[in-house]
């Protein structure tokens, strides 16, 4: 009786999870390049919001976040299909 995992098995996990690390990577970047371009084309109406979400509720931000969350997983639910 063999006992472990046979190598092609492991070289697929080993594949996925470079693939699954380099997707990651390229969201956080595509996240870093959207946070960017609001600040870069409209300085003025960024300050603005800035200000604004600074003087909110927590719970105010809290929604905002929440709705975000939820426009995020519906888009990658949509995505995926």
């Amino acid at each position: 009786m063999k006992v472990g995992v046979s190598l092609p098995f492991f070289m697929t996990v080993q594949r996925s999870l470079r693939m699954l690390e380099t997707t990651l990577i390229s969201a956080i970047a595509l996240v870093f390049i959207i946070e960017g371009i609001l600040p870069f084309v409209f300085p003025n109406a960024w300050k603005r919001m800035m200000t604004a979400a600074v003087q909110a509720s927590e719970k105010e931000l809290r929604i905002m976040g929440l709705v975000s969350i939820t426009i995020g997983m519906v888009v990658l639910m949509f995505l995926s299909k």
